[in-house]
């Protein structure tokens, strides 16, 4: 068993309050989730409507299941427009470790 996590910091474009913040990050998280799915959600800098930590997180039989999936969601977020991808944090382990 193999558990990945990804933190995606972004920086968000033309956003002036916390309701504008959500209507942004709303179908992002949404998409997320159903496209690849994995479990996703807004896990950092919620108090601050231009910045927002989005994380991702799935179980997968094999580690080049688990890395092609977290890729994918990157990828993903980081071509999203109106949306600038600063920093990502990702770990793949094994049930083992």
């Amino acid at each position: 068993m193999w558990i990945g996590w990804i933190e995606c910091d972004l920086l968000l474009g033309d956003v002036h309050s916390l309701k504008e913040k959500r209507s942004v990050l709303r179908p992002v998280i949404a998409e997320v989730r159903r496209r690849f799915d994995v479990s996703v959600a807004e896990v950092g800098l919620q108090d601050l409507h231009r910045r927002a930590v989005i994380g991702a997180a799935l179980v997968a039989a094999d580690r080049a299941h688990t890395v092609e999936v977290l890729d994918a969601v990157e990828r993903y977020v980081a071509y999203r427009p109106g949306i600038e991808l600063l920093e990502v944090q990702r770990r793949e382990v094994t049930g083992d470790d």
